[in-house]
């Protein structure tokens, strides 16, 4: 074997067996060379193999560093487990948002300023991170009040603050009759009922609220006014003002979860319209990076103390770093950036499942990064999902969504945003193919 390749297997033993971990600097290759007593152009070879099997990266100006997971070759359809397409999580990433990102959060790196950035810091955050927030989650010529904006360590437990803010233990919180899964799990550990509301095309059906309300009384609601999850809905400036006027009129507070809204920043949410009785809640990990959350509640006035109070009980605070993080990535535009992009990558990702599912009742916004559909006859949900799995495809049945005892329909969330384009398309073409087949014939082999 090549001397070069032996030593390259060498450090390529050190970062699996984790001596060498992701972000640690390798020294300059003159400095390896003499380290390995061979030459600079074999160590240059070296460092050339280490880059060609993704174990490093090159910065230029700053070395070579252990890459922070090495890079795979896409997953073949037919590959199960480790293998597998995700269309279940929805984690979007744009090309170049890494180095956006790492400009931005490199001041922060510096020891003075770290020192700061890691120290505690309470729900009401500080003063410049609550006037950062205001212009972050402006949107259809609503601005919220600094005053009233409060964070979490990430948008679930901004969720799980408003909801024990609003509602009592034993108390009723109406949802979408298909929702979000994690307001299930955060309500029952609350003490919480979640009531299942009718839904149509426009969104949450206002009656579906009046009705619920009237069975047996409610304390508060839970909607996505702005691409539902998982339906895609977006919800009308009209039966906005429809849902307002009830909702104020039978006295409930609203959770409005708004965390899919920056792609479509041109509506005025629910918390426009019913000031005094909404929080909304939000987040930056669909906005702008998954690793490092932070989450928004926008809360009433009369709500902030109620909802502070949650925040600091159930441990979901927010960390300062990542107010800090998102100060600077605000000011120097890296948020909108890659909101902007992400809007331009949801899009194309609606072309390319229209285009994959053409000829299905399938639904979803045109800025939206999942898609609903309602799986032709003799399909179940459950069958379909078994069959997907075994062609390495992993979707999400509609049961996952179900609110009580709401009936759910033969349907999959298609999650569109963390394969590669290519193999999206790929996916939704073998899923496509599979829906015209019949169950039987998708059935394992005895």
């Amino acid at each position: 074997m090549d001397d070069y390749r032996r030593i390259a297997d060498g450090v390529a033993a050190d970062v699996a067996a984790g001596r060498l971990r992701p972000g640690d600097r390798l020294p300059p290759q003159r400095e390896f060379a003499r380290r390995h007593g061979i030459a600079d152009s074999t160590a240059a070879r070296v460092y050339r193999e280490l880059a060609r099997r993704g174990l490093t990266v090159g910065e230029v100006g700053r070395g070579t560093f252990v890459r922070a997971s090495a890079r795979t070759a896409d997953p073949a359809l037919a590959e199960p487990a480790e293998g597998r397409i995700d269309l279940e999580l929805n984690d979007p990433v744009v090309p170049g948002q890494s180095a956006l990102l790492a400009a931005g959060i490199a001041p922060l790196l510096r020891p003075d300023v770290l020192e700061s950035a890691v120290r505690p810091v309470g729900a009401a955050g500080t003063a410049a991170a609550r006037g950062t927030a205001a212009e972050l989650l402006a949107r259809g010529g609503w601005r919220p009040d600094p005053g009233r904006v409060l964070f979490a360590g990430g948008g679930r437990q901004a969720v799980a603050a408003a909801i024990a803010a609003l509602v009592p233990p034993g108390g009723r919180l109406g949802a979408e009759e298909l929702t979000y899964p994690v307001v299930r799990s955060v309500a029952a550990r609350l003490g919480v009922e979640v009531v299942p509301l009718a839904v149509d095309e426009q969104g949450l059906v206002p009656e579906a609220v009046a009705a619920a309300h009237r069975a047996a009384p409610l304390r508060a609601v839970y909607a996505q006014p702005t691409l539902h999850n998982p339906l895609g809905l977006v919800t009308p400036e009209r039966r906005r003002a429809e849902l307002a006027d009830v909702l104020g009129r039978l006295g409930l507070g609203v959770v409005e979860d708004a965390v899919w809204s920056f792609l479509r920043g041109d509506l005025p949410p629910l918390a426009a319209l019913l000031p005094e009785r909404t929080v909304l809640v939000d987040s930056l990990s669909k906005r702008l990076v998954p690793g490092l959350t932070l989450g928004y509640a926008v809360a009433p006035g009369a709500l902030v103390p109620a909802v502070a109070a949650a925040l600091r009980s159930g441990g979901w605070g927010p960390a300062r770093f990542a107010l800090d993080a998102a100060a600077r990535w605000w000011a120097d535009g890296t948020v909108e950036a890659v909101a902007e992009a992400k809007r331009r990558d949801a899009a194309a990702r609606q072309e390319i499942a229209a285009r994959g599912l053409e000829g299905f009742a399938v639904r979803g916004g045109p800025l939206s990064y999942f898609c609903w559909w309602e799986l032709p006859r003799p399909w179940r949900a459950d069958t379909f999902v078994a069959a997907a799995a075994r062609q390495g495809i992993a979707v999400t049945p509609a049961a996952a969504f179900a609110v009580g005892g709401a009936r759910a329909p033969h349907a999959v969330r298609i999650a569109l945003a963390s394969p590669p384009p290519d193999v999206l398309a790929r996916a939704l073409d073998t899923l496509a193919a599979l829906a015209r087949s019949a169950p039987e014939d998708a059935a394992p082999l005895e």
